[in-house]
């Protein structure tokens, strides 16, 4: 693939698409730029793994025809895309919005170690969601199943330890991502 061969996770964050199609344009773009070959042998699209519509479900893209791992996420005014060499999960949340709303997906283990910060429980739905979508389920599965200690770095599903990266690149957004412990690098 171009000129560099794909080996860690590249992050790129954009202000919000007013629809799919533009989430698709800034997935090829950021495909493209990550993998370095011309935006013109980049393919994109969805698939839902159960019911076979390419109208919702799971981003997928291919580069110069080899399958690259693609993982989208938005919240208020940011889209957040991840492409890396296998099978990524990406969230994007803003704090504000966590905290505004109340989830009962925390287990007391998760409250605890978060302290009152809604940063970290912030970080910890972020997590639980990033691993889903890695996972191919998504929010099929109950994200109280997921366990997230941030200040480690990892999130216990189904008997695994899934290692994730948190990054909180503005005050009120935080931005995780579970690619089993690949590194993580900022895209343009």
């Amino acid at each position: 693939m171009g000129d560099s061969c794909l080996r860690s996770v590249v992050v790129t964050l954009r202000p919000s698409g007013a629809d799919h199609a533009a989430d698709r344009e800034a997935l090829v773009a950021a495909v493209a730029s990550a993998t370095g070959v011309d935006v013109a042998a980049v393919r994109a699209g969805r698939m839902c793994p159960h019911c076979a519509s390419v109208s919702h479900g799971r981003p997928w893209a291919t580069a110069d025809g080899r399958q690259v791992g693609v993982s989208l996420s938005r919240t208020t005014g940011v889209t957040g895309l991840a492409v890396a060499p296998g099978v990524v999960g990406i969230d994007v949340e803003r704090v504000s919005r966590v905290a505004a709303a109340p989830l009962a997906v925390f287990s007391p283990a998760e409250v605890a170690r978060a302290g009152g910060d809604a940063g970290v429980l912030a970080a910890c739905w972020a997590a639980k969601e990033a691993v889903l979508k890695r996972d191919g389920r998504g929010l099929r599965v109950d994200p109280s199943s997921v366990d997230v200690d941030v200040d480690r770095g990892v999130a216990s599903f189904e008997g695994a330890e899934h290692r994730v990266v948190v990054v909180r690149p503005q005050p009120d957004l935080v931005l995780v991502v579970a690619a089993g412990g690949l590194p993580v690098t900022w895209g343009a």
